[in-house]
């Protein structure tokens, strides 16, 4: 009986040992999301925000269903509609293009627009160009063969993300980029884009393997992804233009794989230093939620 007693009793201190470990690094919704909600209570300016464990289905949101600027998170949906191209058969994956800047016809800046006119470049490269480094003319380039915004814009609507939106070069659309610019989208909406591609569920399961390997090799990784282990694998999309400060970030976590998207607007600090008001929002939500979920 003594040695029964001594059993139980041990067993009940294991049992409350994990439970208060579980409390510490799994924390419930609501915890996490007061905790969210103390970081964005005193930012100066609008902020979205909507997070998903993948592997319980605890969600977070905060304005997640508010409309917001996309900046170059526009990026992701301009693939998964290229992707849909080539998947049809309208482009070559392997084909090999001619730059000429007057198909853009964008300002100076970036790496795609250094080529001289007419040089050869892989499709392939365009599409690293957009996501890997964000090169704006490589994007404006890809938006047109994936058949332009009203393409792009008929594809979200197909799918079911319906607040999703490519404004720009888009006829009927002036209003809209008036107002948020390049695209409009929702937290939920843009993070969900993602994890459709994590899920293989994006065109098919072969373009959605591209696509996701594309999203992993991020070359502006100063802000969410900062806080995360370097040899933990990411996949994400950055966006940034002054009154906003957005990313959308998909984590292979040692815990179980989590998606998150934050997306600030009319921000009243509009600099561009490290100590930027969203970048620094962007970083601690980025720290809170691998504190809850990635280890």
């Amino acid at each position: 009986m003594l040695k029964l007693s001594r059993i139980l009793i041990l067993g009940s201190l294991l049992v409350g040992f994990l439970s208060c470990v579980s409390t510490r690094t799994a924390p419930g919704s609501k915890i996490l999301e007061q905790d969210l909600k103390q970081l964005t209570a005193n930012f100066h300016g609008e902020v979205g925000v909507y997070a998903k464990n993948l592997s319980t289905g605890q969600e977070i949101n905060i304005q997640a269903d508010s409309l917001f600027p996309t900046a170059s998170m526009v990026k992701v949906p301009i693939l998964l509609a290229l992707f849909d191209r080539i998947e049809g058969g309208d482009l070559d994956y392997d084909s090999t293009l001619m730059w000429l800047p007057e198909v853009v016809n964008y300002p100076p800046g970036g790496m795609l627009s250094s080529f001289k006119d007419s040089a050869h470049i892989s499709l392939k490269k365009v599409i690293s160009l957009m996501i890997t480094y964000s090169d704006n003319h490589a994007s404006l380039w890809c938006q047109e063969l994936a058949g332009g915004g009203i393409e792009i814009n008929k594809w979200l609507d197909e799918k079911g993300f319906s607040q999703t939106r490519m404004n720009s070069r888009t006829p009927d659309r002036r209003d809209d980029w008036e107002v948020f610019g390049w695209g409009q989208t929702t937290p939920r909406e843009m993070a969900g884009l993602v994890q459709l591609i994590y899920e293989d569920k994006a065109v098919s399961s072969k373009a959605s393997e591209e696509m996701y390997r594309y999203l992993t090799r991020i070359f502006w990784d100063d802000e969410a992804l900062a806080v995360i282990p370097r040899t933990v694998q990411v996949a994400s999309k950055q966006g940034a233009v002054n009154a906003s400060r957005s990313e959308v970030v998909l984590v292979n976590a040692p815990a179980g794989d989590y998606v998150f998207c934050i997306i600030t607007n009319n921000q009243k600090d509009q600099s561009w230093d490290d100590d930027n008001e969203g970048f620094v929002l962007l970083r601690n939500i980025s720290q809170l939620l691998w504190n809850a979920w990635g280890t």
